[in-house]
């Protein structure tokens, strides 16, 4: 017999993150009650109480929204522009050339430097913000989507000219079903390296926020406030990637099991 399918081998076993996280919860009381300084590493026991009252407050909830607002504006802009530079140097040789380029030095220029140039130039402001964040993803959104179009298989495009279809139906029928796996993995990739720079521009120049919060009680030596932000704001993205990134990947490269 052959060997399960991730999705399938998920299905069979949800019991397994379960028991992954309960052992990371495991290791880290074990850690709390060797180090027995609970202002250098408190136990989940004693972080769980303060999330709570964060919780009641508002507090936890109004910057929660603030980073992942942020998250989803720089997801868009940097999939959207993304996407259409990789497909037009996928697709096109000479613009390939002239191109790259500037992709590999955009993918080499530190996220830090983009970030403090765009405050720099702009302004302690969302517009900066959002597009110090964009600029680090698209170049990585670039490379993925060119790779995807590259990849196109001739004979589904000869298949679109014999058959005489629009530039509509071509774009629905050939080129989107051969492009999702690769936009789904650009997503999918993408979207944990954005909110951790989103959380890197809020500590640096913004007024509210996860990483604003860190930034505070950095300042302020709370080891347990800042556990309270970085691990609530790390569930919710993994509630994001579970119940949307997961599925949408897997529906997205479903045609080629087909």
């Amino acid at each position: 017999m052959g060997s399960l399918s991730k999705p399938e081998a998920d299905t069979r076993h949800p019991w397994v993150p379960l028991l992954s996280l309960a052992g990371l919860l495991a290791g880290w009381s074990l850690l709390a009650l060797a180090g027995g300084d609970p202002a250098l590493l408190p136990a989940p026991w004693q972080v769980a109480p303060l999330a709570v009252r964060e919780l009641a407050s508002g507090e936890l909830l109004r910057h929660l929204g603030a980073t992942l607002a942020r998250v989803v504006l720089a997801f868009v802009v940097a999939m959207s522009i993304g996407s259409a530079i990789g497909m037009f140097m996928g697709r096109s040789r000479r613009a390939d050339r002239w191109l790259d380029p500037w992709l590999i030095f955009f993918l080499n220029l530190p996220a830090l430097v983009t970030i403090v140039l765009c405050y720099l130039w702009i302004g302690l402001n969302e517009a900066a913000a959002i597009l110090a964040v964009a600029l680090n993803k698209i170049p990585t959104v670039v490379v993925t989507i060119r790779e995807g179009a590259r990849a196109f298989d001739p004979a589904l495009e000869d298949m679109a000219r014999v058959f005489r279809m629009d530039r509509g139906a071509r774009l629905r029928h050939v080129v989107v079903p051969q492009l999702a796996p690769f936009f789904a993995s650009a997503g999918r990739s993408g979207i944990s390296l954005i909110w951790k720079i989103v959380l890197v521009v809020e500590f640096l120049g913004r007024g509210n926020g996860v990483g604003f919060q860190i930034h505070l009680y950095f300042q302020l030596f709370d080891v347990g406030m800042i556990l309270v932000y970085a691990l609530s704001f790390i569930a919710v993205m993994l509630a994001i990637e579970t119940f949307v990134l997961r599925p949408w990947e897997a529906r997205a490269a479903r045609w080629r099991r087909m």
